[in-house]
């Protein structure tokens, strides 16, 4: 099974534990069968693995969350890195043609494609190897899977069936409606269009050519900026006749708000939190290092990390983006491919970062025009390379690199650090990758 996994999101509804970088799928508020907190990314990646080890799972995204993805699912996906957004159909046409070119996946396999952040649970990934097989079926050239609606809902396009079958050809798609229009489409049947369908993989590629001039993968990224903005419903579905649509009756939530997220989530409290007995339906997620009580308060929910807090009533908590969008605040942690960074404190001229590595795992050879750095190094073990001198490091030891020189370091066990930047022009572009030079280390 090939799977297209939509990996999308500006980060702005679920703050302050998102942000640009770390978009809602990538939040760990949910527990596993090891009781260790995971994502929606996590869940979904791990869950179609066990429906399916063979399954060729790629995620389409934009650069800054190419790092997230690597720390938390590994290096084994396949990534399409968007250059910029431009909405549904070109980055789907740009991820199959990933999947043609870089993973010689045949013309004739089938490829589904999804959100990777909906709330569902194992009934799902058995659906959606069904569809895959489904898209097989020589009579349709799009398979949909359609999600029985729950309400009368206004977020979501509507799909009409020609009749009641688990299987049916596609009648007419209705645009997200008015909670009236909702109710007249449920009674016809009508089914939530949750972005999941399935197809072989040359017939995009093949409309992909029909409507953007590239000969390949390489050249259709190149090209990519230049793309106009369409999603994938208008620029294929709407276009095609021989559509079929699978119904599912699980479970499947949209976790866009914190309203809807807190419905899905097992616990009232993550981290440090407390509420008295005249709570009501109160959820805390607290990533700070500091306590927080609720006194009295009803349907609220309180979130708390570096990037700020979040006191809001859940229906409410709906509309948070505008007021988001005003608040102009760097990014203040972030996962990279190997481990994360929390920052601490920031001065005129100064930058203090708590920095974790995953054993194993290593900074990029890199050096800085602008600032010098200083790491303590507070737990764990590992090894720096300095202007290639390598040296062995460990609770307690202090690592001074001036402007200019090649830095990393290696993390053996897990390795937490206390970076402290220096400089009148810190910036996150002030950075020169290189390679590892071995000749010449000690």
């Amino acid at each position: 099974m090939n799977v297209i996994l939509l990996s999308g999101g500006s980060g702005k509804r679920l703050w302050p534990l998102s942000n640009d970088i770390r978009s809602k799928q990538f939040i760990k508020i949910f527990r596993n069968e090891q009781g260790e907190y995971e994502s929606m990314l996590q869940r979904m990646y791990k869950n179609i693995k066990k429906i399916n080890n063979q399954s060729i799972i790629t995620v389409a995204t934009s650069k800054s969350q190419v790092s997230t993805i690597h720390n938390q699912i590994g290096n084994e996906v396949g990534i399409s890195i968007e250059p910029c957004r431009k909405d549904t159909f070109p980055a789907i046409a740009l991820a199959t043609a990933y999947l043609h070119d870089v993973k010689k996946v045949d013309l004739d396999e089938t490829v589904v494609v999804c959100p990777v952040d909906p709330y569902v649970e194992h009934e799902y990934f058995e659906a959606l190897e069904k569809l895959s097989k489904l898209a097989k079926c020589k009579e349709y050239s799009l398979s949909l899977m359609g999600i029985n609606p729950t309400y009368p809902s206004e977020k979501y396009g509507y799909i009409i069936p020609e009749n009641t079958e688990e299987i049916s050809k596609v009648k007419m798609f209705k645009e997200k409606p008015n909670v009236e229009l909702a109710k007249n489409y449920i009674k016809q049947g009508a089914l939530w269009n949750g972005g999941i369908f399935a197809y072989k993989l040359g017939y995009v590629l093949n409309i992909a050519h029909q409507l953007i001039d590239f000969k390949d993968y390489d050249d259709l990224y190149s090209k990519y900026e230049t793309l106009k903005k369409i999603s994938f419903d208008y620029a294929v579905v709407e276009k095609e006749e021989k559509i079929q649509v699978m119904r599912f009756n699980g479970q499947w939530k949209d976790l866009g708000t914190w309203n809807t997220l807190t419905e899905a989530m097992d616990e009232e409290i993550i981290g440090k939190g407390i509420k008295n007995e005249q709570c009501k339906n109160i959820h805390i997620i607290n990533e700070l290092n500091v306590p927080i009580l609720c006194m009295g308060l009803k349907d609220a929910v309180v979130a708390a990390s570096a990037e700020g807090i979040l006191v809001s009533d859940k229906e409410q908590s709906s509309y948070i983006k505008p007021y988001v969008e005003k608040i102009n605040q760097q990014v203040m942690f972030s996962e990279k491919s190997w481990g994360s960074y929390r920052v601490i404190d920031i001065q005129e001229e100064s930058l203090t970062i708590l920095v974790t590595l995953n054993s194993g795992s290593c900074m990029k050879y890199h050096s800085h025009d602008f600032r010098d750095e200083v790491w303590t190094v507070i737990s764990g073990t590992g090894k720096t390379i300095v202007d290639g001198i390598k040296k062995t490091v460990k609770a307690g030891d202090i690592i001074t690199m001036k402007a200019g020189c090649k830095h990393t370091i290696i993390a053996e066990t897990e390795l937490k650090v206390i970076e402290v930047q220096l400089g009148k022009e810190i910036n996150v572009n002030d950075k020169h990758k290189f390679e590892f030079e071995e000749q010449g280390t000690k």
